[in-house]
């Protein structure tokens, strides 16, 4: 396995996984800020990301506001089709369907997926289950997984993943799919120093250990205000992003300060010790890059790892900005 990728066999990936490739910021206005006109940066971003051996990129159907509703995955696909063949071909690509509430039954995602594998032009390893319906339609998200579990066994794709499962619904839905033979490859969560819910006793990824589910996490950076040293509140696009760095940037200053210390130590950044961090904790982060100096930042940080010391320093620091306030709002469409 290429050292900055995720296979989708969990049980090929190391202790360390590397570092993955988010794209929800291509095409969204309204956290983001995106404009077309970011696009060819954004080409530019994906081809050095895949130069740097930054080999697997997320994205989901439902990635794009408004007008550019799926402009992600057509920029990804896009992207994915001007490599040459076996530079395509050492890419994993994963999306996810979102399960809206018109999306019903087995056959549910049908139409969603092939529209999906249009958009990327045929180049989709993983499909993976947007959010967990178990909190207002319980009955919606196992016919919709059985179909997702269909197209596996079709060989219309690789590999099937979730998102925004918690542990007791992670257990249950991986026995289920076991009885058809079809093996649950991942889970995507929330996971960052301001989201550690994920690492606590009992939670998602003492499963994924467990079960042999590899475990992806999104919004490593907490949404850009572990990407930024102490100091000054940072000017972030978007009007949710401005009002969470408000709330959250004074009872992050401590984290933040032991961060930079650690980040100068390995002449890196905060925001590689963010992603440090969730790499520590077995979970493959999802770096949201725009601009190659980001991508150049993210592989760098491929070439250190926390010590257990640091990892623990940062750990208690991460309960400390939590119980003060400091934590990310958790999606409310997060299952127990």
């Amino acid at each position: 396995m290429e050292a900055a990728s995720l296979t989708i066999d969990a049980s090929d990936v190391p202790a360390t996984p590397g570092i993955g490739v988010g794209t929800w910021a291509w095409g969204n206005q309204f956290l983001w800020g995106y404009d077309p006109d970011q696009d060819a940066e954004l080409e530019a971003c994906f081809r050095r990301a895949v130069e740097r051996g930054l080999l697997f990129f997320d994205t989901a159907d439902s990635y794009g506001t408004g007008r550019f509703h799926g402009r992600s995955e057509s920029l990804l696909g896009r992207f994915c089709a001007s490599l040459e063949p076996t530079r395509r071909e050492a890419l994993t690509v994963a999306t996810k369907l979102a399960p809206f509430p018109w999306r019903l039954g087995r056959r549910g995602y049908r139409s969603a997926f092939e529209a999906s594998c249009l958009r990327l032009q045929g180049k989709l390893d993983l499909v993976q289950l947007h959010w967990s319906t178990a909190r207002y339609l319980p009955w919606q998200e196992l016919p919709l997984l059985e179909g997702l579990a269909d197209l596996v066994q079709e060989g219309r794709v690789a590999g099937l993943g979730v998102s925004n499962l918690g542990p007791k619904r992670l257990r249950w839905l991986h026995g289920h799919l076991a009885e058809r033979g079809v093996p649950l490859r991942s889970v995507q969560v929330q996971l960052s120093l301001l989201s550690p819910d994920p690492i606590a006793p009992g939670g998602v990824a003492e499963v994924c250990r467990e079960l042999g589910i590899a475990l992806i996490a999104y919004s490593p950076m907490a949404l850009g205000l572990l990407a930024r040293p102490a100091g000054v509140a940072p000017a972030l696009s978007g009007a949710p992003r401005g009002l969470l760095a408000r709330r959250v940037w004074p009872r992050i200053q401590p984290l933040l300060a032991v961060m930079e210390t650690i980040a100068r130590s390995r002449g890196g950044d905060v925001a590689a010790v963010a992603l440090n961090w969730c790499r520590a904790h077995g979970a493959l982060p999802l770096a949201g890059l725009r601009r190659v100096s980001q991508v150049d930042a993210a592989a760098a940080a491929l070439s250190w790892q926390l010590s257990e010391a640091e990892r623990q320093e940062l750990d208690s620091l991460s309960r400390t900005c939590v119980a003060a306030g400091g934590a990310m709002p958790a999606n409310p469409f997060q299952s127990a």
